[in-house]
């Protein structure tokens, strides 16, 4: 075997590396962009009149079996919302204060409503996504 040949061969092999290597990446890539992500509570664990934080999502029972949720991403400035307080949530970050019954802001230096996310109820389970 000459040395173009064996050059020929790493060639050919390096390529066929790459070419796996970038097709596993992709699909690896697309798979993550296709799946929301999402979340699922027991409904029991959101209390009646106010909210509860899991994961990403607030979680709200506004009246007796009606949910809600929002993302727990402050629309100020993207800081986690830590706090529930009865039928509110709040942002310590600059203290911005939102209802849990529609997301919208009841003071602070917010000026847009908690983002939505989409609650299904099966049963006894909440389920949570984008």
């Amino acid at each position: 075997m000459s040395e173009s040949d064996s050059l020929k061969d790493t060639v050919c092999n390096r390529r066929i590396f790459l070419l796996g290597t970038a097709t596993t990446f992709a699909g690896a890539f697309l798979a993550a962009c296709g799946s929301e992500p999402g979340l699922e509570v027991a409904a029991t664990d959101v209390p009646v009149g106010s909210a509860a934080i899991f994961n990403g999502f607030i979680i709200a029972q506004p009246s007796a079996g009606s949910y809600v949720a929002y993302s727990q991403e402050c629309p100020h400035q993207r800081n986690p919302i830590t706090e529930v307080e009865g039928d509110t949530v709040r942002c310590t970050a600059h203290n911005s204060v939102f209802n849990i019954a529609d997301g919208s802001v009841v003071s602070g230096v917010a000026r847009d409503s908690l983002t939505p996310a989409t609650v299904e109820q099966e049963g006894e389970k909440l389920r949570v996504r984008t």
